[in-house]
This record gives C-alpha cells, structure tokens and sequence, in this order.
C-alpha cells in the first residue's frame, strides 16, 4: 500500500549560508533534501525530508545506462515584505508527469508533490535570499533504480527535491545576447523526447554551444532536425519575436518543450491585447522580414533568465542585428511583470503565485 506519511529528519549539522551576492549558480546546496521511493508493487511511498547528502545507488542501475530520468526547474522568491513566493508551481509539477509519461516512468501525484515541497522549502525559509534578483532554485527530479542492464523501463525509481539559492541571472541588467542559428546538429525531432524535460536533451547540445562559444555567439538557436529550416528553441529557452508590432513564437509540435514562462507570456500578452500567435516558423522567412525592417525584437524565455534579450542572430555568413543590440520596450515590460509578480511588486491579478506559509 502506498504511504505517504511524511517522515522529517532534521539536519543538526547546519552549514553557513554564502554571501548573496556571491552565489554561483547550481553550486551552494541547503541543509535539506526531499527522497520519494517507487517500487511496482507499493507504488510511490515513504516520503522523506533528510539532511542534505550523498545517495548510494548501485553501479548497474538503470540510470547510469539508459538514462530514464526527468527533471524540472522552479523558483522561490523573498519579497520585500520578507514573504516566499513560488510561481505556478502547479504547473511545473504537471509538466513533470507529461516528461514521465514519455519517459515511461510512473506519475507522481501532483497535489502531494506541491503539498511536500512546501513542506520542504518552509523548513529551508532562511535559505530563500533577500537580494534583488536572487532565488532560491528548485530542482525536483527522477531516477530509475534498478539494478538492471537489460534494456526496459526500470521497476523502482527515486524522486528527489534538491534547494540551491542562486544569484540574479543578470548581475549587470539585461544585455541582449549574440546568437548563432545551428544549421548542423539537431536539438530534437517530433516524436523523440524534445517535449520532454530528460537529461540527454540537454547534454546532446553541447557540443554545438561549446563551437558557437569559440565564434563569439553566447548560445545557439535550433532548427528542426528534419528540414533545418523551422525555428525552435533557442539554447534551452523558448523563443519569441515581434514582428511588425505582431508576437510570434513557434508553435508546440512534440519537439519543443512546454515552457512555463512561454506560457505565462502568451497569456500576458493576450491579457494586453498584444497580438501573439502561435506558428510553424521558418528562418529564411524571418530573414525577410528582417531585411525588410520588420523585426522589432527578439527574446528567449525561461524560468532562470525570464527573458533573454537577443541582439544579433548569425546565419549562413548573415548577421541579423536586432533593435541596435539593445532591449525592447516589450522585452523590458515583459521581465518587469513577470518578475515583479514573482517577488510581490506587481499585483498578481492572474492567481499565479503560491505563498509558503
């Protein structure tokens, strides 16, 4: 029977908390951690909150092998009143169980995943930072467990929550990115695992990023694997582009992942009455428009970033220079919203915020 009595085990050993203004990300790591267990025949059970640490896991298990594993990414934010918000946590929970579906992993259930956290991260409240534009981020992520080199979907897996306060993402404010359209490797294809948060992803793009990097570009934007010719994602953002006073990002076609920002955007932007359309876009077509003067500005979004501003696309030997290298006033609109509403200064009159109590 599954049981989901959450056990707390307290940390007794407390580390000392960085300087907030010198948090590297995805380095510093609290006092606690959250450990879900799955097996077939009891289903997920035994929740735990234990102290922050090492895992042991055997050296066949699956996931050394055949990496099943999903992950997600969130935020909790301090507002200046010193309360922790999360930002539509609900739905990155909800995203986690479409990434294991593909993945053939078992669904959590997502009111307790939601439930747990909370429970998590009010234990770890000293750990959310005061400084503006830092956060304390959050990783929930799955494994498969079994100790098994046969080729399948594994029987046991571990859900884990990981904290690890971050620094502001732009330390110097929004500068607008140069970026090389990748027309070699392939992010993802339609019916892989492209719609789903899955290490390999995001390991299987590095090589291209590291050869931008050698070029000046800070990161790539990738075509469809099958034509070369469709946008999709830029770096691990989703992208955006105003065109002639119009909002367009590429529509969702099982390549490309459904982000929570590119949600909150479109919906924004509607409440706006900015027109935003969602299409199949293809890059010689945006060079059109560029060459006619009708590309406003472009933006990637993502929970660590927001909105990445970008200011030159390069492709095939052509540089796009985007709103002179500087952001746009939609751009700026957009990360002031969002993030004012993610840390309390904006009034959050769409009911996206979740406060830890």
């Amino acid at each position: 029977m599954t049981t989901y009595q959450l056990e707390v085990i307290e940390n007794t050993a407390k580390k000392d908390k960085p300087a907030q203004d010198q948090i590297p990300f995805g380095q510093t790591f609290t006092d606690h951690m959250y450990i879900m267990e799955y097996e077939t025949e009891k289903g997920w059970h035994e929740p735990k909150i234990v102290p922050y640490g090492p895992i042991s896991l055997d050296p066949a298990a699956m996931i050394f092998h055949y990496g099943q594993t999903v992950f997600e990414g969130m935020k909790a934010y301090r507002t200046e009143d010193g309360r922790v918000l999360l930002f539509r946590p609900e739905k990155n929970f909800e995203r986690l169980n479409l990434s294991s579906e593909r993945l053939s992993i078992p669904p959590i259930d997502e009111d307790l995943a939601l439930e747990h956290l909370k429970q998590l991260i009010k234990l770890e409240k000293d750990w959310v930072p005061k400084t503006p534009g830092t956060s304390l981020y959050i990783r929930p992520y799955i494994i498969s467990t079994d100790a098994n080199l046969a080729v399948g979907p594994s029987s046991t897996y571990k859900y884990m929550v990981i904290l690890s306060p971050v620094g502001s993402y732009f330390p110097g404010g929004l500068q607008p990115v140069v970026i090389h359209v990748e027309d070699k490797f392939t992010r993802a294809v339609k019916g892989g695992t492209g719609m789903a948060k899955t290490a390999g992803n995001y390991s299987s793009g590095y090589q291209a990023q590291a050869n931008a990097k050698k070029e000046g570009n800070a990161d790539v934007l990738w075509l469809d694997g099958v034509e070369k010719r469709y946008i999709e994602e830029v770096g691990s953002m989703n992208i955006f582009f105003k065109i002639d006073g119009e909002v367009f990002t590429p529509e969702l076609n099982g390549s490309i992942l459904k982000g929570i920002t590119r949600m909150s955007i479109i919906e924004l932007l509607n409440s706006w009455g900015v027109p935003v359309t969602e299409k199949r876009m293809a890059i010689d077509e945006l060079y059109e428009a560029y060459q006619a003067g009708k590309v406003e500005e472009v933006f990637g979004t993502g929970t660590a970033a927001v909105i990445s501003p970008v200011g030159e696309l390069n492709w095939q030997g052509q540089k796009m220079i985007i709103n002179n290298h500087e952001i746009g006033e939609l751009s700026q609109k957009l990360y002031d919203t969002i993030t004012g509403i993610q840390t309390g200064k904006v009034e959050d009159t769409l009911d996206w915020t979740v406060e830890i109590k």
